[in-house]
C-alpha cells in the first residue's frame, strides 16, 4: 500500500504480480505503472503456493539499465492467417480473432469436413475487421498443403478433426500436416510460425518432433482453468479480463527488442526493460535442444522465472509479457 504497481512489480524475486483487484470487485491486468496501490486493493500474484510469496527489495546490482533497449515504433498491419483443419470451436476462434486483427486482415479456412462451407459462409464475427475465405482440400495431402502456399502466411493454426474423428485419429491427422508443414519449411529454408491443437494430451510428445511453435491441449486447458477457478472465486474475472480484447493480453515479443543480447542479463533487468513501456514480465521462452521438459519449463517456456537469475538469451528467444495490444 503507497507504492505504485510499476514499483511492486520489482518487488517479489519469486513471484510475479500481474494486476490489482479493487475493493470494488474489479480486478485489472497490468494497470499503468504509476497507479498508487490503495487501501483495500490486493495483489494478483502468479507464484507456487501462497508460502513463496515474500515482498523484497529488488538486487539493485542486478539490474543493468544499459543494457534495456528503448521501444521502437512498430506499425501494426493487416495479418494473414490459415486455419487448416475444422471443428466446432473454429468459429469461436474466427470471432474472436477478428476482434484482435487489424483492418484489413484475411483469414484462410481450410478443410474438408461435412458442411464445412455452409458453416463458413454463415458464420458470425466479431468485428469487420477479417474477411474469411475458404478452401476444400485433403488436409493429410503434402501437395495440398503445398498448394496453400503457408509460408505467405503470418500465422497458421491447425485445429484437430475432433467433430468427426476419434480423438487418435484426429490427432494422426493434425501430425500428419504438421510434419507437411515442417519438411515444407525446411525445403524453402523458411520459419512457419504454427500452433497447433491436439486432441489428446498424450500425443503432445510425440508432436514435438513436427517442430510446431506451440501446441494446445484444448480439454486439458479447459479443465485446468476449472479446477483453478473452483479453488479461487476471484479467478473466473481474471480469466475474463485476460481473455477480453480490451485492456491486456499475454504476448510473446523478441526478446532482442528489451535487452540487448551481448551479455547475460537478470531477470530484474528484463522486468525492468517491461516496466519501462508500461507492460508487466511474466516470463520467457528460451528453447535449448538439450534442454528437458518439466513443471517449468514446458518447451523452452518458464513462467514466474526467479528475478535475481542471469542467463544469456538468443534473438529467437521471446519475453512473456501482459501488455496492451
Amino acid at each position: 500500500v503507497g507504492k505504485t504497481y510499476g514499483d511492486a512489480v520489482m518487488g517479489y524475486r519469486d513471484s510475479a504480480l500481474i494486476g490489482l483487484r479493487y475493493p470494488d470487485g474489479r480486478t485489472t491486468l497490468n494497470p499503468p505503472m504509476d497507479e498508487v496501490i490503495a487501501e483495500g486493493c490486493r495483489a494478483i500474484i502468479i507464484a507456487e503456493d501462497d508460502d513463496s510469496i515474500r515482498l523484497t527489495q529488488p538486487d539493485e546490482a542486478l539490474i543493468d539499465a544499459a543494457a534495456v533497449r528503448a521501444p521502437k515504433a512498430v506499425r501494426r498491419k493487416a495479418e494473414r492467417v490459415l486455419i487448416i483443419g475444422w471443428n466446432r470451436r473454429g468459429p469461436m476462434i474466427a470471432s474472436e480473432l477478428s476482434k484482435y486483427v487489424r483492418p484489413g486482415s484475411v483469414l484462410t479456412v481450410a478443410g474438408d469436413t461435412p458442411g464445412f462451407v455452409d458453416e463458413i459462409r454463415s458464420m458470425p464475427l466479431g468485428s469487420r475487421n477479417m474477411t474469411v475465405e475458404h478452401r476444400v482440400i485433403d488436409t493429410g495431402h503434402a501437395a495440398s498443403i503445398e498448394a496453400l502456399d503457408p509460408a505467405s502466411y503470418d500465422s497458421i493454426m491447425v485445429l484437430g478433426y475432433s467433430d468427426t474423428m476419434e480423438a487418435q485419429s484426429a490427432d494422426t491427422r493434425t501430425l500428419i500436416t504438421l510434419l507437411h508443414l515442417r519438411k515444407l519449411s525446411e525445403r524453402l529454408g523458411v520459419h512457419i510460425s504454427v500452433v497447433s491443437e491436439m486432441i489428446d494430451i498424450r500425443n503432445r510428445e510425440l508432436a514435438e518432433v513436427t517442430r510446431a511453435d506451440d501446441f494446445v491441449v484444448s480439454n486439458k486447458l479447459v479443465s485446468l482453468m476449472l479446477a483453478q477457478a473452483s479453488e479461487n472465486e476471484y479467478l473466473s474475472d481474471i480469466f475474463a479480463d485476460l481473455l477480453d480484447e480490451d485492456g491486456s493480453e499475454i504476448y510473446m515479443r523478441p526478446i532482442g527488442d528489451y535487452v540487448d543480447l551481448t551479455g547475460p542479463v537478470s531477470g530484474y533487468t528484463l522486468a525492468e526493460a517491461a516496466r519501462r513501456r508500461g507492460e508487466t514480465a511474466i516470463g520467457y521462452r528460451r528453447k535449448r535442444e538439450e534442454d528437458g521438459a518439466d513443471g517449468r519449463n514446458m518447451g523452452g517456456v518458464v513462467v514466474n522465472p526467479d528475478k535475481a537469475e542471469v542467463l544469456e538469451f538468443l534473438p529467437e528467444d521471446r519475453l512473456i509479457v501482459l501488455a496492451e495490444g
